[in-house]
């Protein structure tokens, strides 16, 4: 196949990738709502097949541009919203059983993928000759595979303080009636692994599992990602030294990688020892996560620095 085909088989992927996630992201909203085993069904499948749609897509961008296909913001994009839906469908869904959380996942892979074509989209082409190094199937991939895993972490995050919110506020008005108080700070959540609902009654429906769920499973997803982001920001450092000359230079790019790492070890050490559960913890990795998107957008679209030209 020429160039042209490989680039038009990549971008007709792509829009079957994303027409299917819509699709799915449809199905798993009608199925948190009404709870029909036949819409998780429809969607998981439109999922899985959005996935093999835009994996395709990726790697016809590879054939086409004659490299790996990560090498401007555009293509980070795509692969950053493959490997979250891969990471729900696999981890969540595969791992921890979760099954209510798809529609939220695949918005933000929509919306990733939205802006890409949209705003990053640049054709197949070489790299510059900084990039064209082996160090970029290594720095880049794990840069990718850690922000998709903090993504994912993070969507959760924000489901939880969602679900964490309701729940107080039942237990807030179920307390008096009990002839009881509840200390919603310090108190034990009282949850079963997999239920929709707390024990006890505290709300009539679920439409989220519960908060402690939630928790736990952010919580992860972030812990897996961590080492994986640690691996990027070291692989960065030696590939900055054979293309600059030195490790380190307090660049915008390593300056707001390093911030990150900052923030999320920060959300992990408090986690470990100091016991933060719950809603503290949720505002660390959330404060993580908009550094992320710094680090990402910000600085890769209006702060110039020595990464500006590559756009990863």
């Amino acid at each position: 196949m020429s160039t042209e085909q490989w680039s038009r088989l990549s971008t007709d992927a792509f829009n079957v990738a994303l027409f299917a996630y819509i699709a799915g992201m449809i199905g798993y909203f009608y199925y948190l709502a009404f709870r029909r085993q036949l819409a998780w069904r429809s969607a998981s499948l439109a999922a899985f097949l959005g996935l093999s749609a835009h994996a395709l897509s990726v790697v016809a961008r590879g054939f086409a541009a004659g490299r790996v296909p990560w090498g401007n913001m555009y293509e980070y994009s795509s692969l950053l919203a493959l490997l979250v839906v891969a990471g729900y469908l696999f981890v969540v869904e595969g791992v921890f059983k979760v099954r209510l959380l798809g529609g939220f996942v695949l918005a933000f892979s929509v919306l990733t993928m939205a802006i890409a074509v949209m705003f990053l989209y640049v054709g197949p082409g070489p790299l510059v000759p900084a990039l064209n190094s082996y160090w970029i199937k290594i720095h880049v991939v794990a840069a990718i595979t850690g922000s998709s895993l903090f993504a994912l972490g993070c969507i959760v995050t924000i489901l939880y303080l969602a679900k964490d919110r309701r729940e107080r506020r039942s237990a807030a008005v179920v307390a008096p009636i009990m002839g009881g108080s509840v200390d919603l700070d310090d108190a034990p959540p009282h949850f079963e692994a997999g239920a929709d609902e707390p024990v006890g009654g505290v709300t009539r429906r679920g439409i989220l599992p519960p908060a402690a769920v939630l928790d736990r499973v952010a919580y992860r997803t972030i812990a897996f990602a961590f080492p994986i982001w640690t691996f990027a920001v070291i692989a960065g450092a030696i590939w900055a030294e054979q293309a600059w000359g030195r490790y380190w230079g307090w660049d915008p790019k390593e300056t707001w990688s390093f911030i990150t790492w900052v923030i999320f070890a920060g959300y992990l050490h408090a986690r470990a020892t100091s016991g933060w559960r719950g809603r503290r913890a949720a505002v660390i990795a959330l404060v993580g996560f908009a550094s992320l998107l710094v680090t990402y957008y910000a600085v890769n679209l209006w702060i110039v620095g020595l990464h500006s030209y590559a756009g990863v």
